[in-house]
């Protein structure tokens, strides 16, 4: 659930602190066959998680609907004495500590220690004595209770996609003391009841506890798959999320692996075997987001059949680009070419004819392309007069950085090569001065320009999928041969949870 700029954060929630996958799908031999995506998640990370584990839990407990319990038992002198517990609920619910195991090959253990719950309700009660003397009563009871709980947290693998298993759950009761409407109530039937409801409401608790916390489990992983795929969808363009392979669990990390084949109206980029290897990423950092050169690459031509790597500049920004130096050749190249037009009567439309083709290196991400200027003066009531239109070849290489939730690319080296130039000032071609201005403006104003507005347009779009709701720490994003790594820490926002538990429970 991952890419550097759409997929950045598509796993990063609460999902792994929950589930481990313990059942495999059937993906073949090779466990990294057809890899685009990896996602790490490390031990810090877990813990820092696992913090959040507290509210799941007491949602579970307040969110777990209690049966009546009723029964009958048989008294010396009293008879047949009936009994009834209604009305039950969770009141003053506190977790003293809470503490996470990554087992390998196994499950995510997770411990509640020293939990506190009262719980509340109505006793009512009828005996028939030997002189068939009928009597019925309702009290309040209060129950205090210390408790512990286990979590044996497992994933089962269903349809490429993960599904949580938390039944292997226990109770362990350290105290269940009852309180009948403040004591107040004949000893006899304190003790008469205590006893009984010590033995069932722990059965009960059991049951409806455990099967609720599976069912927040459960309806949180969906929730979490579902932000996921919403974050690498945009319109047209998909990125396929599915697990490539099992996921892997270390006693240090979680490790899950994702096809991050790009679909296109249909039409899905096919991935050869991958390149990736579990000692390409470190166990430094809290989250950690391998993605190949294919998915990123595929990413862009997407983005080209779209139509979306299309710019247009008119009025300040134009005017910045073309006056960048004050000089001879700018002021002679700008009267030729906008005839004295304001730039605000001028548009300058910047796009790619041809696919880029993306190449990742150490130095960064190299991109090259064919790509086309024209510069169109607006006229009243007439059609646009392209007062210049080139084509040039780009090759530049971008570096990325994180920060302030903006991602910034900025060009560390560009090279063009004009393919083709007209110009209805020089419609000869004979003064190289133009070709010269532009080709210089280009290459220190114009890439830096394009490239900043990519960068704010695809900040905008993760934005919108909720990245800048959270606290990203230190992100390095790391270019190699093949492939870029994507690694972070991160504060979790505890609100985000608690709107969704209240908003889904």
């Amino acid at each position: 659930m991952c890419s550097t700029g759409r997929m950045m954060l598509g796993t990063f929630r609460i999902l792994l602190v929950l589930v481990h996958a313990a059942a495999a799908c059937e993906f073949g031999p090779f466990p990294y066959r057809a890899t685009g995506i990896v996602c790490r998640m490390t031990k810090p990370a877990a813990l820092l998680l696992n913090q959040e584990t507290a509210q799941v839990i007491q949602a579970a407990f307040r969110n777990a609907k209690f049966p009546n319990i009723t029964g009958e038992r048989s008294m010396r002198l009293l008879g047949r004495v009936a009994y009834g517990l209604s009305n039950i609920q969770v009141n003053d619910l506190s977790i003293e500590r809470s503490e996470v195991e990554l087992n390998e090959d196994d499950a995510i253990h997770i411990v509640i220690k020293n939990m506190t719950a009262v719980f509340k309700g109505t006793l009512t009660y009828g005996y028939a004595g030997a002189w068939f003397l009928q009597l019925f009563h309702s009290v309040d009871f209060e129950i205090e209770s210390s408790i512990d709980l286990q979590l044996n947290v497992k994933l089962m693998c269903q349809k490429e996609q993960v599904v949580p298993d938390a039944s292997d759950c226990y109770l362990t009761f350290h105290k269940l003391t009852l309180h009948l409407q403040g004591d107040k109530q004949p000893g006899w039937l304190k003790q008469l009841f205590t006893d009984f409801i010590s033995f069932t409401l722990k059965l009960v608790l059991k049951r409806e506890v455990c099967k609720e916390i599976n069912t927040v489990a459960q309806t949180l992983t969906n929730f979490i798959l579902d932000l996921a795929a919403n974050f690498v969808r945009d319109q047209d363009i998909i990125v396929d999320i599915s697990l490539a392979s099992d996921p892997v669990i270390k006693a240090s990390y979680i490790e899950s692996h994702h096809k991050g084949l790009v679909v296109y109206k249909n039409n899905s980029s096919v991935l050869s075997d991958s390149v990736f290897s579990p000692s390409l990423l470190t166990e430094n950092r809290m989250l950690y987001f391998w993605l190949s050169e294919h998915s990123i690459s595929s990413l862009a031509s997407a983005a080209f059949l779209d139509g979306r790597l299309v710019l247009n500049l008119r009025g300040e920004k134009l005017q910045e680009l073309f006056e960048m130096e004050d000089t001879e050749a700018q002021w002679k190249a700008v009267q030729m070419i906008f005839q004295g037009t304001s730039y605000n009567d001028s548009v300058a439309k910047v796009w790619s004819l041809t696919q880029p083709q993306i190449s990742l290196q150490p130095e960064g991400t190299v991109v090259r392309s064919l790509v086309a200027v024209e510069v169109s003066i607006l006229l009243a009531g007439e059609e646009p007069l392209v007062a210049l239109y080139m084509e040039k070849e780009i090759t530049v290489t971008i570096q990325a950085t994180y920060a302030e939730k903006k991602l910034i690319l900025r060009p560390v080296d560009s090279s063009i090569e004009i393919k083709a130039f007209k110009c209805t000032a020089d419609p000869s071609g004979k003064d190289t001065s133009i070709q010269s201005f532009l080709e210089n403006m280009i290459l220190i104003a114009g890439i830096p320009e394009v490239t900043s507005s990519i960068g704010s347009a695809l900040t905008s779009l993760m934005n919108s999928k909720g990245l800048d709701l959270f606290d990203i720490i230190n992100p390095e994003i790391i270019t190699r041969k093949g492939y870029v790594i994507v690694q972070l820490d991160f504060g979790f926002p505890s609100h985000l949870l608690l709107n969704f538990l209240e908003k889904s429970l």
